[in-house]
């Protein structure tokens, strides 16, 4: 095992510049959610340049891809995910160039080693995580079938085993009113955004009585198009959040029941358009993250410990985890002071600090498959863990 782990991190070393290269290129090309045209072109190309055969536009999502090999052996099938799309107007400052980046490193630091592997390295191309759901999307079209374990890593600005993660659910709200002047005659108008500020106002009210790990919060896209006439349509976004699927289930209705009282308040009429996808919460597979974590230490990361971090966030690699074992790392790409979705993380995100996140999310990420695909004791703690968090056994 030594000899092999020497192996696929000397040649991540070796692909190192074409490595970062493609996370730069992705950096200074953000796309958002379902048009990650040149990431997903980009990472399709890097990987047939290695003599693998790559699939874009697969599992119903023009900007997904996927590629596979096996090893000389049978055994179980991990899958490795990669995330490139960016936030609307500050860009990369999640940091998904650095997991696109990891992710194709592993699974090329693993293709050094195939003949010597039991069982098959799986690389996913996952577009949309910022919103769409898109893992949720290929899940559903069957990307997951047959995956005995999945992983990712995700840059922050500290070292820990799993993303502190809860459920969310999007909605997206609409008033329609009637225009008028509204100096002249606003008594024949209704007031679209009277609708929506009067939601907004009562979901204010609520917020007093949800749990403490429930959120909601959302902005005003559409206002108005000018202070003398009534508007005739208002529009908003909104995330509404719980631990879990079931506190979810529960409290999306009372959100649903703002926005109805908002209509009836002003007299306007709504549309409530909840999303496709609600993202879960994690299910981290602890003995894959435990594993992951000794061989980001080995690299000399420092880890933190969980319950001393606040806040929690959201991704759709949650819903992967209640479908197979899964893991979902973090690794500082920045100081501790400096929080993803901000734009100075962005900045980080393309810095020298960035690009050895990456590195090092490349090989520990790559060290945790071979461990799972060589290790029988692993696969089937594993496997237990999974049962036990699912309630199976």
């Amino acid at each position: 095992m030594d000899e092999l782990r020497k192996t696929v991190t000397n040649r991540i070393d070796e692909l190192s510049e074409e490595l970062l290269a493609v996370s730069h290129s992705i950096h200074a090309n953000p796309e958002l959610a379902f048009e990650e045209h040149h990431a997903c072109d980009l990472l399709a190309a890097t990987v047939k340049k290695h003599d693998l055969a790559v699939t874009t536009g697969v599992y119903k999502l023009e900007t997904a891809f996927e590629t596979q090999f096996s090893g000389s052996t049978t055994g179980p099938t991990v899958a490795i995910l990669a995330e490139y799309d960016a936030l609307p107007g500050i860009g990369h400052s999640c940091g998904h160039n650095l997991i696109a980046t990891a992710a194709l490193g592993a699974t090329l630091g693993l293709k050094a080693v195939q003949d010597r592997l039991a069982g098959t390295v799986r690389l996913l191309g996952t577009p949309a995580e910022e919103k769409g759901g898109g893992k949720e999307l290929m899940a559903r079209a069957g990307a997951f079938d047959g995956v005995d374990a999945a992983m990712m890593f995700h840059p922050a600005g500290v070292n820990i085993a799993t993303m502190p993660c809860i459920c969310v659910a999007e909605v997206e709200v609409i008033y329609h009113g009637r225009s008028a002047h509204a100096s002249a005659m606003p008594h024949r108008g209704v007031n679209a955004l009277d609708g929506l500020l009067l939601a907004y106002q009562a979901i204010s009210n609520l917020r007093q009585h949800i749990r403490d790990h429930e959120r909601i919060h959302g902005i005003v896209t559409e206002g108005g198009l000018a202070p003398n006439i009534v508007p005739d349509r208002a529009a908003g976004d909104f995330y509404v959040r719980a631990a879990d699927e079931k506190d979810l289930a529960k409290l999306k209705p009372r959100v649903q029941a703002c926005f109805e009282a908002g209509a009836k308040g002003s007299g306007c009429e709504v549309e409530i358009n909840w999303a496709n996808v609600d993202y879960l919460d994690l299910n981290t597979n602890w003995p894959l993250a435990e594993r992951f974590q000794v061989h980001a230490e080995s690299l000399g990361r420092e880890f933190r410990e969980l319950d001393k971090l606040g806040g929690a966030g959201s991704t759709d690699m949650g819903n992967v985890s209640h479908r197979v074992p899964s893991i979902h790392p973090m690794l500082a790409a920045a100081p501790a002071n400096v929080v993803i979705h901000n734009p100075e993380f962005a900045k980080w995100a393309g810095s020298e600090t960035g690009d050895q996140a990456a590195l090092d999310g490349a090989k520990s990420l790559a060290l945790t498959a071979l461990d799972y695909l060589l290790d029988e004791v692993l696969q089937t703690s594993v496997a237990k863990a999974f049962e036990v968090s699912k309630g199976l056994h």
